[in-house]
């Protein structure tokens, strides 16, 4: 198993980090990692989306919604190729900070090839992570400067 955890401090409410969120048509507009997703937002909906890691080649992966909290959480599970041989679960997680948000973003990786992939998990997908953490930062605190 290899977990990824990122994090960001965003200026503005949880409520307005998660519209941002949780409206997958325009992330091809500000989404420099997941550059395209689509499918409904509940649990056991199969989503369609393209990651771009800074530098890596795209990948499209059709995982499905395990949890959703709105306004606090959002949880998918995919796998590459068959179960078990590279299997990711992915988290959002929204949480209250004085008049902001927290962002954590993580993934566990399990299955046999896990070890394969650690320096391109540790590097390019990493730094997906993190431009993804900064975009939504930076949309999230325009549109709440907007709304103010």
């Amino acid at each position: 198993m290899k977990k990824l955890s990122t994090e960001v401090m965003i200026d503005a409410p949880p409520a307005a980090v998660w519209e941002v969120l949780a409206d997958f048509g325009p992330y091809p507009d500000w989404n420099p990692f997941v550059v395209s997703i689509e499918g409904d937002l509940e649990v056991g909906s199969r989503l369609r989306a393209q990651l771009q890691p800074p530098g890596g080649k795209a990948t499209t992966f059709k995982p499905t919604i395990t949890a959703v909290e709105t306004n606090r959480y959002l949880e998918w599970l995919g796998h590459l190729g068959v179960k078990g041989l590279f299997d990711g679960r992915h988290q959002f997680k929204l949480e209250a900070t004085g008049g902001g948000t927290r962002f954590l973003q993580s993934e566990e990786f399990t299955g046999i090839l896990v070890p394969l992939f650690s320096r391109m998990l540790d590097g390019k997908t990493r730094a997906g992570f993190e431009a993804m953490n900064h975009a939504l930062k930076e949309r999230s605190e325009a549109g709440e400067a907007e709304r103010g």
